[in-house]
């Protein structure tokens, strides 16, 4: 079982890390933020401390050059993920679905374990889902809360209908926050639930200046 939750964690990570982009649309209507989710802003500096905060990760790391060009999208990936943990908590807090902080600890210690211990599920991580280590507990409380979401709808995530159930779940909820991405970054898939790719000029080649190559607002 625990052997089971750790493989889910990876996939699920990786799979927000690196979902499939879309056509950008969209307008810039909130200066300085990066989207908007339910009236709530998520600014560009945060998504790029983000961004900055893995760039380092991947520097420290022996297979830098690797890591980096394996993540050209990166501010685009965390962009996605910040967004999903906001429609996901809303439709946890909607399922009146709570967790605590030893359930994410306990599933951090159970995944590191079955990872050979906290520095390999950390390269791990870094690896597959472009997760420096202070970003870990995020993902794991992502894939936590998911996992309970699924649950207290009666949503059976092993076969097609019932992760087709979780996604209508997410994709109402999504809806009915509204999602204001700007342009630069894509625009929102409510279907999918998942962020569209900016067609711009910035992020077609990435290195490991990328950090300070990151847009901002004049």
């Amino acid at each position: 079982m625990h052997r089971r939750r750790r493989t889910a964690l990876s996939v699920s990570v990786a799979l927000l890390a690196a979902a499939p982009l879309l056509t950008a649309c969209g307008s810039d209507a909130h200066p300085g933020a990066a989207a908007v989710v339910g009236g709530q802003r998520i600014e560009v500096s945060t998504l790029q401390a983000e961004v900055r905060d893995v760039r380092d990760a991947q520097d420290a790391s022996p297979e830098a050059a690797q890591l980096i060009k394996n993540t050209g999208q990166l501010s685009q990936a965390k962009l996605n993920s910040m967004i999903f943990d906001r429609i996901l908590q809303r439709a946890a807090d909607d399922a009146g679905v709570r967790i605590s902080r030893k359930e994410i600890q306990s599933t951090r210690q159970q995944a590191a374990a079955q990872s050979g211990g906290e520095k390999q599920f950390a390269s791990m991580l870094l690896q597959q889902g472009a997760l420096s280590s202070g970003q870990i507990d995020a993902a794991i409380r992502r894939e936590v809360l998911l996992t309970k979401l699924a649950q207290a709808i009666g949503a059976n995530t092993t076969s097609p209908q019932g992760q087709q159930k979780v996604l209508a779940a997410l994709t109402k909820t999504s809806e009915d926050l509204g999602i204001d991405v700007n342009p630069r970054y894509g625009s929102w898939d409510y279907k999918k639930v998942q962020l569209g790719e900016a067609k711009t000029p910035w992020i077609t080649q990435v290195t490991r200046q990328a950090p300070e190559q990151e847009p901002t607002d004049a």
